[in-house]
């Protein structure tokens, strides 16, 4: 069986929320695309250009801001670096223009409300996340361009479906497909799991760039955790959510205000180990994140942005309450928490759109558990137990986001997911994984097999559950 080579930066991608499949995706959908005409000098040509999201992109495109994403994938902006304050009124000029700077340079006419289209009753086979570029020459010539958003940020060009990517190519010290491969090597050789890791991403970069880059990913979450918690407000979308996550982080700090990160963090440390008080900062932390992420804020795709607030918030409690505040630990957790989560990429998915809220939630609960067990001194087999321990109690999760928003029931799930990480951590640690009953392994062939019998209506269309119980329009939203 061929091993697919997925890095910790794929798992781990800076970017714009609300959503990893519906935001970051088609941005980066939309930003290849314009590449291509540009490598192939065509932008200057383009008379016409049409859009269309089909199926899930189409059904909760608006609440995901799909359609912002491929307006700046089009104008080639970067997710990863663009001043999301600066996005509205982007995409503001180009509504009142009527004219988008096509690769950033190339003015052509494009009135989103009308070249802009969803096609919501109409879906390709291979992924429910389809867009398609219709595109017309000068000289009369036309063709169509297909791409599927597949989950996490991860995009494919179809026809490329099969393809090779370079990252394939990479002959890895270590090939790992399934939990049991992963296994197999730490006992191999005796290396923990983030080593095992590390010395796989020195195929692809040296160990020097690999650590410089996942302390950057650090970054990005840390920041993200405490912007999130010094921000008041409603979120935007039309359901009128209050941000929880600044009240609740002033009133456990009793009002008071720190203007940096380290200072903030020594002072939570002060307020003691209670196990209320460390649960109210873990549902703050996780908050947080999600709160930003539906604010179109700076996140990290952990591994999509509807999960960005799980692993942020246990890494934050393993920072701030188990003195994990050290360059070398924040490294090996994201590590480890990367590998698990690519074999859930593998044998499973990480779409919600595929599998529901289990692939999102579930997963970066699992990744967020066999992180913190290891971090907490626990063997790779602790580890792989808790990363299934964690999934096991996600199974058949639903994705029913009222109003096609990521809010609600989504933000509060970021918390759900992060003390279950914690908990299945927990149990792990205490326990003798050679006599556990289910394997990593049988649980993602599990969720996938879930996945599959999952009714369409419950993987990301607001169809189902508290979406129609809870009806808003997509219009009032």
């Amino acid at each position: 069986m061929a091993h697919e080579a997925i890095s910790v930066f794929d798992m781990f991608k800076i970017g714009v929320g609300p959503s990893s499949s519906h935001t970051l995706g088609p941005w980066r959908a939309a930003r290849y695309f314009v590449e291509r005409l540009l490598a192939e000098h065509q932008v200057n040509h383009v008379s016409q250009l049409d859009v269309l999201l089909y199926g899930s992109l189409a059904k909760t495109g608006k609440g995901h801001g799909t359609d912002i994403a491929v307006l700046m994938g089009l104008c080639c902006y970067d997710p990863e670096t663009i001043a999301v304050e600066t996005i509205q009124q982007r995409v503001d000029a180009i509504n009142d223009l009527k004219h988008i700077p096509l690769g950033g340079s190339s003015l052509i006419p494009f009135d989103p409300q009308v070249n802009l289209k969803f096609l919501f009753t109409e879906s390709l086979p291979f992924h429910p996340n389809a867009l398609q570029f219709l595109v017309t020459l000068e000289n009369g010539e036309q063709f169509a361009e297909t791409w599927y958003s597949v989950g996490g940020g991860f995009v494919i060009k179809e026809g490329e479906e099969n393809q090779s990517k370079l990252s394939d190519l990479v002959q890895l010290p270590f090939p790992i497909n399934t939990a049991d491969d992963l296994k197999h090597w730490c006992l191999k050789t005796g290396l923990s799991i983030h080593e095992v890791v590390m010395e796989n991403e020195s195929s692809f970069r040296t160990e020097v760039a690999t650590r410089q880059g996942v302390l950057r990913i650090w970054q990005t979450m840390r920041d993200c955790v405490y912007r999130g918690c010094h921000i008041e407000g409603t979120l935007p979308g039309g359901l009128m959510v209050k941000r929880r996550a600044f009240g609740l982080n002033k009133k456990l700090l009793s009002g008071k205000q720190y203007t940096d990160f380290d200072h903030w963090v020594d002072s939570i440390r002060s307020g003691g180990n209670d196990f209320k008080y460390i649960l109210d900062w873990v549902s703050c932390f996780a908050l947080a994140v999600n709160e930003e992420n539906a604010s179109f804020g700076r996140v990290v795709t952990a591994p999509t942005n509807g999960a960005a607030g799980v692993i942020p918030a246990v890494l934050m409690y393993y920072v701030v309450f188990c003195n994990g505040y050290d360059d070398d630990k924040i490294i090996n957790f994201l590590l480890t928490a990367s590998e698990i989560g690519s074999i859930f990429k593998k044998g499973a998915t990480i779409s919600a759109a595929m599998g529901g809220c289990q692939a999102e939630i579930g997963v970066s609960s699992s990744m967020a558990a066999a992180a913190l067990t290891e971090s907490m001194g626990g063997t790779q087999k602790q580890a792989l137990m808790a990363a299934e321990i964690a999934m096991e109690h996600h199974l058949g999760l639903t994705c029913d986001p009222i109003g096609g928003l990521v809010q609600v029931p989504c933000i509060e799930r970021n918390t759900m997911g992060a003390i279950k990480a914690i908990t299945a951590s927990q149990l792990a640690l205490q326990s003798t994984p050679d006599f556990g009953v289910v394997s990593l392994d049988k649980v993602i062939k599990t969720m996938w097999d879930t996945a599959l019998d999952m009714n369409s209506k419950y993987k990301e269309t607001a169809d189902g559950g508290l979406a129609i119980h809870i009806p808003i329009s997509l219009a009032d939203c």
